[in-house]
């Protein structure tokens, strides 16, 4: 079984809590990417604590006219994070986005260190993978029936 520990961005883009909209917005685009993980950082260990996208920076900072350079990303992040654990299945991951209406999750591992990041995209390239083998799976079976009745 595909797990979303295999399949997930393992280079997610974080930030802290402390993190400038101005600084998140140049992290976002220095990787090219819409979302980061907001984390606390303790002894080490990265815990996603909350989830920040352009759109959200867009929509908060510039939409009322706040200065970037002065309000964080723990200013304007969602208070519900929802997260996936490594170990999940792809059935499993897909469920939780579908019924969270989310798009992106962070992965976390047993002790909800972030491990990564999974986007829709990356589910559902890894499921049509899997369906793809399953097609041809039931093609092999045809032929191989079809030789044996000859």
């Amino acid at each position: 079984m595909t797990t979303s520990g295999q399949i997930c961005r393992r280079e997610a883009v974080y930030a802290t809590r402390e993190t400038t909209l101005q600084d998140t917005a140049k992290l976002m685009r220095h990787h090219h990417v819409g979302t980061i993980v907001v984390i606390d950082s303790t002894n080490g260990k990265r815990t996603p604590i909350g989830m920040v996208t352009d759109r959200d920076i867009v929509m908060v900072a510039n939409a009322v006219d706040l200065d970037p350079n002065v309000i964080t990303v723990g200013d304007i992040m969602a208070l519900e994070l929802v997260t996936v654990r490594e170990y999940e299945g792809l059935l499993e991951t897909a469920e939780i986005m579908r019924y969270k209406r989310v798009r992106q999750l962070p992965v976390v591992d047993r002790e909800d260190q972030l491990v990564g990041i999974i986007a829709m995209d990356d589910l559902l390239e890894a499921l049509a993978e899997q369906m793809t083998e399953m097609v041809q799976i039931m093609s092999e079976g045809r032929r191989r029936e079809t030789q044996l009745r000859q």
